[in-house]
């Protein structure tokens, strides 16, 4: 099998929610995509330090650290990764910033599965300025 094969790359969900993690994890498993999830994200960036991580799915509003505070730090850690952003409250500035961070994607919970999947195998091929969700 290729390198290339995006079905040998894991996804890094980190939610702190732990009922949407596994719900994230069950749909992309059901689309054939690996997961690798996490609810404390500096869980999630002690082991972003220790893999390769091709694609993270972060939400924003977490208690420990915003997922733009990790998704800053990310950028810094591991500058290859896709970044696809995910929020329960939909804000104009938050979008903004998280695009600014370099996000391929952004959604509203709740989300188009089907434009969620879209979104991360983009991402999961390398394709910059993945689709923006809604």
């Amino acid at each position: 099998m290729s390198a290339e094969n995006s079905t040998n790359k894991v996804v890094y969900v980190l939610d702190d929610d732990p009922s949407v993690l596994k719900a994230i994890d069950r749909l992309l498993t059901s689309a054939g995509i690996k997961v690798c999830g996490f609810t404390d994200p500096s869980k999630f960036l002690i082991s972003v330090q220790e893999h390769v991580v091709p694609v993270a799915v972060l939400d924003v509003w977490m208690e420990q650290m915003t997922g733009l505070e990790v998704q800053s730090k990310l950028a810094r850690l591991s500058p290859q990764t896709q970044m696809i952003v995910m929020t329960g409250r939909g804000d104009p500035g938050v979008k903004q910033t998280a695009t600014d961070l370099g996000a391929a994607a952004y959604f509203v919970k709740p989300f188009d599965d089907e434009e969620f999947i879209s979104a991360i195998r983009i991402a999961l091929q390398g394709e910059n300025g993945g689709q923006m969700g809604r």
